[in-house]
This record gives C-alpha cells, sequence and structure tokens, in this order.
C-alpha cells in the first residue's frame, strides 16, 4: 500500500474516532457488563473481577459489554470448559446490530474429554462472513486461563493467543472487500449449546451428565475507543499526563506483524491450522474470494 493511501486511512480514522473516547484500563465485570441471559447461571464474584458462565440442559447464559468500541485492542482471560464439552460452544466476539452488522468472532468448539478443542474465527462486514478459519490450540485451555486478543484498527484486524498471533485480516477495501470500520460494537460472550453441528459436525451430542458446564474469565483490558463520548482525545496519540493516549494505549492504532510476528503465525498455520475458507476449492468453485489471493500478513 502506498504512503500517501496510508496517509488517507489515518485521516479518516481520526476524523471517525473524534467522538470517542479512550478506554485503557483493567476491567470490573460490575462496571464494564451486562449479564444478557441465563439469570443465576452468570455469575460476578470476586469483588467484579471473575465472571462465570454456567450451561445445563435448560439454558445457557452469556453477557456484553456496557461500552461499543470503534477501534481498539480488547484482551480477556478466559479458561474454557473442562472435561468432555462435547457439543458446547463458548463464543467471545465483537458485534454491531442489523443486517449489514460487523462482527469480529472467536468461537471455542468443545470436544469429548481427550480430543482437542476447536477454535473458529471468522470476520464478518457489512453482514457477510463465510471467512472461516479454524485452529487447535498447543495446549490445554482448560486446565488455566489464558489471553485471547483482537486487534481492530483501520488497517487490519488481528487475532492474538497468550500475544501469538493467529490470523490477520487485511483492509482490502481497494480491491472491492467489505471491512468494518463503520459500525460501532459491543464485546459478547456466551455459553450454549450446539450440539447438532459444533462437535465432529453434530456427530457428538452433549452429555447433560456432566451438567452444569462452566466457563470463567478474569482480567478484562481494553486499549479501546468508547463510542458516545465527547472526548476528542482517541485519535491522536500523546500522553497520559494530559488526559490522552499513552504508547501502550495507542499502540494498536497502526499494528500490524513484525518480523518475528509473521514467524510466529506461520509457525501456528503451519501447525495448528485445521481449517481455511482460502484453501476450499470445493466451496469456492467459481475462485477464491478477492481477499484470499492477496498477501495474508
Amino acid at each position: 500500500m502506498s504512503s500517501s493511501k496510508v496517509s488517507v486511512m489515518l485521516c479518516l480514522s481520526a476524523v471517525l474516532l473524534n467522538s470517542f473516547m479512550v478506554m485503557a484500563a483493567a476491567g470490573n465485570f460490575y462496571e464494564d457488563f451486562d449479564i444478557t441471559f441465563g439469570e443465576q447461571r452468570a455469575k460476578i464474584l470476586n469483588g467484579g473481577q471473575l465472571l462465570t458462565l454456567d450451561l445445563d440442559q435448560y439454558s445457557g447464559s452469556g453477557f456484553k459489554s456496557k461500552n461499543e468500541y470503534l477501534f481498539g485492542r480488547i484482551d480477556m482471560q478466559i479458561k474454557l470448559v473442562a472435561g468432555n464439552s462435547a457439543g458446547t460452544v463458548t463464543a467471545y466476539y465483537l458485534s454491531s446490530q442489523g443486517p449489514t452488522h460487523d462482527e469480529i468472532d472467536f468461537e471455542f468448539l468443545g470436544n469429548s474429554s481427550g480430543e482437542p478443542y476447536t477454535l473458529h474465527t471468522n470476520v464478518f462486514s457489512q453482514g457477510k462472513g463465510s471467512r472461516e478459519q479454524q485452529f487447535h490450540l498447543w495446549f490445554d485451555p482448560t486446565n488455566a486461563f489464558h489471553t485471547y486478543s483482537l486487534v481492530w484498527n483501520s488497517q487490519r484486524i488481528i487475532f492474538l493467543v497468550d500475544n501469538i498471533p493467529i490470523r490477520v485480516f487485511n483492509n482490502l477495501e481497494s480491491v472491492g472487500v467489505p471491512f468494518p470500520k463503520n459500525q460501532p460494537m459491543r464485546i459478547y460472550s456466551s455459553l450454549w449449546n450446539a450440539d447438532d453441528w459444533a462437535t465432529q459436525g453434530g456427530r457428538v451430542k452433549t452429555d447433560w451428565t456432566h451438567a452444569p458446564f462452566t466457563a470463567s474469565y478474569r482480567n478484562f483490558k481494553a486499549n479501546a475507543c468508547v463510542a458516545g463520548s465527547s472526548s476528542s482525545s482517541c485519535g491522536v496519540s500523546t500522553t497520559a499526563s494530559t488526559n490522552s493516549l499513552t504508547d501502550e494505549q495507542s499502540a494498536w492504532q497502526n499494528q500490524g506483524l513484525d518480523a518475528a510476528g509473521r514467524n510466529r503465525i506461520r509457525w501456528v498455520q503451519q501447525k495448528f491450522m485445521v481449517y481455511n475458507y482460502c484453501s476450499d476449492l470445493k466451496r469456492f468453485p467459481q475462485g477464491l474470494p478477492v481477499e484470499c489471493t492477496r498477501s495474508r500478513f
């Protein structure tokens, strides 16, 4: 991309972010989220430092952020359902609303005991998705908390696991590929039953004798621009003493992958990717989507 195009994109981003406020503090679940369904199955504990979601044969549970965000870095530590999690899905994602919504997805598809989780990722822009990439993780995500992060700026979206990049979706509007950039999105998460498709194509069903199933969340952090604020500091990188952005808070605005990051994402995609829509020629007999023919990183 030429330097002039990059400059234009950054200027547009600054204009869009002019009515947004940066948020860059570790979160408290009482202050930052609302329970959306599940009643007592969703619990905020330890003074707002821990949130748990349960799923039983009657209902799952979920939560959403009070704030909407337009660009930023979102981090959440999650410990997934342990044991036989077949049929369950733990979803963690950003989404706007409406038929032309934007969405950036992490979905963790459970499996039988001893079998790996599948991490399902997708990007929707202007209501169009079908950009799935799936991975097996290089660790057991049920033994301990791990950090799942989204970096979203005007140039790209980066999916990270424990700060290791696993996927990049670049802004390719120049060749006609829509990119999420105008619709503020909330953070959502839910634990629900999807045994008609989630595990081995629906062949393995949820074993309710193991219920309730539980996923746990902690250490939420948003270095991000909050919609609806009167502050104009979000598009400009200065110092915290002037009530605006620190280097850490603004790093996401231009974040890409350096040489080490490119090596890490190649390692992940070569060893742990189990599905890539950009390789599915049977699904796209008329030709792969345009973004699949461009540089991945």
